[in-house]
């Protein structure tokens, strides 16, 4: 249950930065960025009178069944409260502020912060297994039948969009639009891999069996031990290899300080680690 409230906070926080991105940078510069959110615009380019907010949120329930069907219930449920939210925020906004002109009038940096900041939201709603609805679904479904990276699945979805982009607001819009989902594939991908990174520990020391119980008990990954022999000193010794999190790799690294400051250890960046105590295929 409180890893479920805290998945749900997480995915809250995500939108509200996601809906921001959209209202402030890329709905008044009609930046058609991808996803069902620029399809709306395009849309909306030709029937104003229809609330973006309620368009989004009536074009999403087409793709929830696919998200259900495809990839999962708790899937499917974290989206259709993600997308909820998205159209909520983003009907708010519109009552509140009915007429929005771009922050700045330079299209590139409202492409560019419009894709950061909505990136960032967007990034930490795929990262608990959810998306914001529309092309997001499609792009999930490319990314777990076909083993490719969020971003890349969500360039593909998102590129139909931006064809229409250019036929709605014009050549330099639309090529604006198409260098923003270009950008936000990146972006995602980088984000994502950030979230998921882990750090390798190789470390050899004369107090290794401290560490090893150090590791185990106090931070609470397993190890793996196996014997070497020192190039010059001719000593065998036990290393010790572990992978764990950012946070648990500095209460390590301290302890090392503290306890063996000639310790000799090595640091690598893992990009995914699937198993006990990790995540799973």
């Amino acid at each position: 249950m409180k890893k479920a409230v805290k998945e749900y906070l997480w995915i809250t926080l995500g939108v509200a930065i996601l809906a921001s991105g959209l209202f402030w940078f890329l709905f008044p510069s009609d930046l058609a960025v991808g996803g069902l959110s620029g399809f709306v615009m395009v849309v909306n380019r030709y029937f104003p009178v229809i609330p973006r907010g309620f368009l989004l949120l009536g074009l999403n329930l087409v793709l929830y069944v696919l998200g259900f069907i495809l990839i999962g219930r708790e899937f499917g449920a974290k989206t259709i409260y993600a997308s909820l939210m998205a159209s909520g925020m983003i009907i708010a906004l519109e009552a509140l502020f009915p007429v929005v002109e771009p922050l700045v009038e330079d299209i590139f940096l409202n492409v560019f912060f419009g894709v950061l900041v909505a990136g960032v939201g967007m990034s930490i709603v795929f990262y608990q297994n959810a998306s914001s609805g529309g092309t997001d679904i499609i792009a999930k479904i490319i990314n777990k039948f076909y083993n490719i990276d969020m971003g890349k699945s969500l360039l593909m979805a998102d590129f139909v969009v931006v064809l229409l982009a250019i036929v709605a607001f014009g050549i330099e819009k639309g090529l604006y639009a198409l260098l923003g989902i270009i950008m936000n594939s990146f972006f995602i991908d980088y984000m994502i891999e950030g979230f998921d990174q882990k750090y390798k520990i190789t470390l050899i020391s004369r107090r290794n069996e401290e560490f090893r119980e150090f590791i185990i008990k106090d931070i609470g990954r397993g190890v793996t031990l196996y014997p070497a022999i020192g190039g010059y000193t001719r000593e065998t010794v036990n290393v010790i290899r572990a992978v764990m999190s950012k946070r648990e790799f500095i209460k390590l690294k301290k302890k090392i300080s503290a306890t063996d400051p000639e310790a000799f250890f090595t640091v690598t960046h893992v990009r995914e680690v699937f198993g006990s105590g990790f995540k799973y295929f």
